[in-house]
């Protein structure tokens, strides 16, 4: 499988986010974890397909359509919920968010693809991965595609919608066991393992089996460790935040782009991603960092397009 085109297939929820701010304004946008996943490897050039849980109804035309306009193709099941589901955010002084769900989550038994050949590189994460009873056919189709694909994972963990740390944890290291890349949260790392150093877990994480793993420190940057040995931290870059929704989501975009840009994506090139270089993943996380500086810059989640990062 070589990397130099192909697609990405993206595995997890789509759904809509209702934004109250501290002003008392309520507004609704797509979103959820995966699928603006989908949408940062789409507006970054990459054919982006998205395998997701949408009703029937104005929601999920409200998603398909933001997805589709920009060349995310929804793949369509033999069945669908009935109704797609939503997540509140409500926003503090600083722009964090906390959030509030209706949520079903499951997968089709069939969908329709495009393309018959294989994904350069399969993404999941958040409330997909964990979810029953969706998230036991996700681990299935990680499995599945481990011989033909490049394995990503983002935790993006929810507390509120999963169970606790020590019920959830074996979850997320059959996950991390199964991908090639992981990127997580410090504070998805302070919940699920309190405590304990987040360089420690990603230390352990990497000898579980992936090529790299990244931690994000929000304001604080990045650091990564990689199979071969290596060990980085990159600054942030300094921005107005207008608010963070999303911000991870297009970090994880940019990683899964910047190493499919650097060859190093597909099951043929596994050896070579175990043995990146330093400096290869030094730039690709910096290029990281200022993807999500654009996103935290203006609200919602709504990633930079490659012409935004001056690259055409």
């Amino acid at each position: 499988m070589s990397a130099a085109g192909g697609r990405a297939l993206v595995v997890g929820e789509a759904l809509v986010d209702i934004v109250r701010r501290t002003d008392g304004s309520v507004s609704e946008h797509p979103g959820g974890s995966p699928a603006n996943v989908a949408l940062g490897l789409a507006r970054l050039g990459r054919t982006a397909e998205l395998l997701t849980w949408l009703g029937d109804d104005a929601h999920g035309d409200l998603v398909r359509a933001h997805l589709e306009g920009d060349g995310v193709r929804v793949l369509r099941g033999d069945r669908v919920p009935a109704a797609t589901s939503t997540a509140a955010a409500t926003l503090d002084t600083e722009g964090g968010a906390t959030y509030d769900f209706e949520l079903e989550w499951d997968l089709p038994a069939t969908w329709d693809s495009s393309d018959e050949t294989a994904p350069v590189v399969v993404h999941t994460g958040s409330i997909a991965a964990v979810l029953p009873p969706g998230g036991e056919a996700v681990a299935r189709l990680l499995a599945e595609h481990r011989a033909t694909s490049t394995v990503t994972y983002d935790p993006n963990l929810r507390p509120a919608l999963m169970a606790a740390p020590a019920v959830t944890l074996p979850l997320v290291e059959a996950l991390v066991a199964q991908a090639d890349v992981v990127k997580v949260s410090d504070e998805d790392l302070a919940w699920l393992m309190p405590g304990v150093a987040p360089a420690e877990i990603a230390e352990d994480w990497v000898r579980r089996g992936p090529a790299v793993v990244v931690v994000t420190h929000g304001g604080e940057g990045a650091f990564a460790c990689t199979a071969a040995g290596d060990r980085l931290a990159i600054a942030a870059e300094n921005v107005e935040v207008a608010d963070t929704v999303g911000a991870g989501d297009s970090f994880m975009s940019g990683l899964i782009d910047g190493l499919w840009s650097a060859g190093l994506l597909g099951a043929d090139r596994r050896d070579a991603l175990r043995a990146i270089d330093a400096a290869t993943l030094e730039q690709v996380l910096v290029r990281c960092v200022r993807i999500a500086a654009i996103t935290v810059s203006r609200p919602g989640a709504n990633p930079p397009t490659s012409a935004e990062l001056g690259e055409g």
